[in-house]
């Protein structure tokens, strides 16, 4: 079984990300996690596209004829 397939740990960082209350933070703070969260998502994209890309590499090339 792949890591993938787990289920999330409940103190996983993501969960604890998406609880963690916005109201103290102010509009600058705000701003600046928006930007982190954006840059952090394409760097997830980014690893995304390269695993597809090596998967199929690896798949074109153990096919079975």
């Amino acid at each position: 079984m792949d890591d993938d397939d787990l289920p999330r740990r409940r103190d996983d960082v993501l969960t604890a990300l998406i609880k963690q209350s916005l109201g103290p933070l102010s509009v600058d703070e705000l701003g600046e996690r928006i930007a982190i969260l954006e840059a952090e998502i394409e760097r997830v994209k980014a690893h995304r596209a390269a695993a597809t890309s090596h998967k199929a590499i690896a798949d074109a090339l153990f096919k079975k004829s």
